[in-house]
């Protein structure tokens, strides 16, 4: 895959009345469990500035997208699109040529998104934790909540409150929901802060065996992943030009 540009940075189209006949009235989070998901022609504002404009990605079944860039250029911000808490200055997301926009329910449904900070209740454990998640994120499926604590390492501490638990643990834990509950599209800030070298290699085991069956993963990184055939989209290249600070007005 080879991110390009594409042209000129153009507002978000008013998005039409629908009418009960309308197939993406019918979306449910199924299908977003095939397709490919694209940006076009992105444009993220944050305040006054425009972070990046004229962006394209596709990420296919079984890929890795890997952002790359200085600070500041955009790789937590382009993630907040792609999970829909943030809508584009300009351009278009879509999954399977279906508008992200149209249902952020159904597609909230079916990504998983690690942020910065890991979401834990000093007070519940971590089997508590992956529970509660699983619960809110697949209630109808059984959570593998044992598969996930073995897999980052955490069996031995599932039953400690995660006020005990140090920072690697707590992302280890963070990382853990990926794997008790489903999700075709993992999307992933810095995902390796604060683990060690045994976290990273658990991480990107998991990360692997997400892409063999199917799934997709984004990943934005200041450390060097071990992701076969990985594609590289550096933020750096889709730098605001001055004709794009027009973008900050609309």
């Amino acid at each position: 895959m080879r991110a390009r540009v594409t042209s000129p940075v153009r507002p978000i189209e008013p998005r039409p009345g629908r009418s009960d006949a309308d197939p993406v009235n019918c979306m449910q989070p199924s299908l977003f469990k095939s397709g490919d998901l694209a940006g076009e022609g992105l444009a993220c504002r944050r305040g006054d500035r425009v972070v990046f404009a004229r962006l394209d990605f596709r990420l296919a079944a079984g890929d890795a997208l890997v952002l790359t860039g200085a600070n500041g250029s955009g790789k937590s911000s382009l993630l907040r699109l792609m999970a829909g808490l943030l809508a584009p200055a300009a351009g278009r997301l879509s999954w399977g040529g279906l508008p992200l926009a149209r249902e952020p329910a159904a597609w909230h449904a079916a990504l998983h998104y690690v942020g910065h900070l890991d979401a834990t209740k000093p007070a519940l454990t971590p089997r508590e934790m992956l529970g509660y998640w699983a619960a809110l994120h697949s209630p109808d499926d059984e959570p593998a909540i044992p598969t996930a604590l073995a897999a980052f390492g955490l069996a031995a501490v599932a039953d400690w409150p995660c006020r005990w638990l140090s920072a690697g643990q707590r992302r280890r834990l963070a990382l853990a929901r990926l794997l008790a509950a489903p999700a075709p599209i993992w999307l992933l800030d810095e995902p390796t802060a604060a683990l060690d070298s045994d976290g990273e290699e658990r991480l990107a085991a998991a990360i692997a065996e997400h892409r063999a069956r199917g799934g997709r993963v984004a990943v934005a990184t200041h450390q060097p992943l071990d992701l076969d055939g990985a594609h590289e989209l550096r933020l750096d290249a889709y730098a605001a030009l001055p004709e794009d600070a027009l973008v900050a007005s609309w």
